[in-house]
């Protein structure tokens, strides 16, 4: 646990948020595993990259409302230890597992019921759709493990430890890793045995953590006796975090969007487009790692009632983030062909992801900009307006010109609608947190001490 309201701001955010990008690095090597495994080798890689890809959208589509309103739930965390209000945390930690282990039943029965469904509706090509299914069937029966895991890691950052789920998840990836390897190689069990590998590692993952929090932080024990569920915490969590949940689940339906638009060009666009998506995901890991840091930093010192840590915090964090989003493109465009080439052997589908990547990733400091000054408005529990941004510049912006661009000009067009969307998110946000109206959220009230 730390205290974010003392102390150097860039020193704090620095340290707190590299262990959460390592952890996102690691957590992206779920996906970027799988698909450089799939696409190197089964023989049907271009089908099966294609698979894999539509499938995720839908994934984070169906988890993205949840976690979304979970996200609340570290914020409440965060506000409630600045106050050292201990008896607060626990209730907070009771509440948001209750949520969790809820939902992630019924969506793990929505996904495996209506995966056919969906890939239809979606209009995926003929040859991509059973594995589609299949692996979005499997990976759909293990939400229950992945939520575990989410919510563990949010009440830690919500608390400023960002450092142990970390090591438990470099371990998960790599046990991820080896099982792809096994399944894949060995055992032939082709995209089946991609979800069963994700599956089991965050399942020993979710395990050793809650073995670890109950034997080493009494403060953060995960009950399953006298477990109890707070209707005022869980409320503030639903209104802190259901504009990121709708904003999220919103941000997932546009990606299903773009990919049935992206199928219309066959497979081949389908896969190199997931390839290209990979690729985009890491390279926006810095940025959401210092987005989920200052949010935690903003929460504890809107606590704590330092509005001006909070200022000084958004400033450093904000020329980090630009000044690795600009790395990070430069590197992306000298070396896209080498990237490319590390997921498949297919050479159709190279220069496709190639022309993806150099039209987006020079846009990266516009994503950058985007989350982090949508991080400090979630710290402050401001998130209605960011909401309202977000979505706009997705079914505003980024969905109908790329409709409407790849009727012109084919999956070029398409690819030019992404940076179109986070440069207007980009825009407006920062407009909005320049107006300052953030700083009149304070949601733990101060505790009155009772007279004896």
């Amino acid at each position: 646990m730390k205290d974010l309201s003392v102390g150097k701001e860039s020193k704090l955010i620095i340290r707190f948020a590299i262990p959460l990008l390592l952890g996102l690095v690691f957590q992206q090597l779920y996906s970027v595993a799988d698909s450089i495994i799939v696409g190197k080798f089964l023989p049907n890689g271009e089908q099966a990259l294609a698979a894999i890809g539509a499938a995720f959208p839908v994934i984070f589509f169906l988890i993205s409302l949840v976690v979304g309103i979970s996200s609340g739930s570290t914020i409440i965390i965060s506000h409630y230890f600045g106050d050292k209000d201990y008896e607060g945390i626990q209730k907070a930690i009771d509440t948001i597992n209750i949520f969790l282990f809820v939902c992630s039943i019924l969506i793990s029965v929505i996904g495996i019921a209506f995966a056919q469904t969906i890939f239809e509706y979606m209009q995926l090509p003929a040859d991509v759709i059973p594995d589609a299914v299949t692996y979005m069937q499997i990976y759909s029966a293990g939400f229950i493990l992945m939520f575990g895991f989410h919510g563990i890691s949010a009440i830690l950052r919500g608390v400023g430890d960002s450092r142990k789920p970390l090591y438990i998840l470099i371990i998960s990836s790599v046990l991820n890793v080896i099982l792809d390897l096994l399944f894949i190689i060995v055992f032939k069990f082709g995209v089946a045995g991609v979800a069963w590998a994700t599956i089991l590692s965050q399942g020993l993952t979710f395990i050793a953590i809650v073995i670890y929090l109950n034997k080493k932080h009494p403060l953060l024990k995960i009950r399953f006796r006298n477990i109890q569920f707070d209707t005022d915490i869980f409320k503030q969590s639903v209104t802190i975090g259901l504009p990121s949940g709708m904003q999220q689940a919103f941000v997932g339906l546009g990606s299903i969007a773009l990919m049935a638009i992206v199928s219309k060009f066959g497979t081949t666009a389908v896969a190199a487009y997931s390839v290209a998506g990979r690729i985009d995901m890491l390279c926006s890991v810095p940025a959401i790692a210092l987005s989920m840091a200052l949010s935690t930093f903003v929460g504890q010192n809107m606590g704590a009632r330092k509005i001006d840590r909070v200022v000084s915090g958004y400033k450093i964090t904000l020329g980090m983030g630009i000044g690795i989003s600009l790395l990070l493109s430069l590197i992306t465009i000298v070396f896209r062909y080498q990237i490319m080439s590390m997921f498949t052997n297919e050479y159709t589908l190279i220069p496709i992801g190639v022309d993806y990547l150099l039209i987006v990733s020079p846009f990266y400091f516009a994503f950058a900009i985007l989350f982090i000054s949508n991080g400090v408005l979630r710290g402050a529990g401001d998130t209605i307006i960011p909401m309202f941004v977000t979505l706009f510049a997705l079914w505003g912006i980024r969905v109908p010109l790329s409709y409407w661009l790849s009727l012109h000009f084919g999956e070029i067009g398409i690819w030019w609608g992404i940076p179109a969307g986070w440069l207007f998110g980009m825009t407006f946000s920062t407009a909005y947190y320049l107006l300052g109206r953030w700083k009149k959220k304070v949601i733990v009230r101060k505790r009155v001490p009772q007279e004896l």
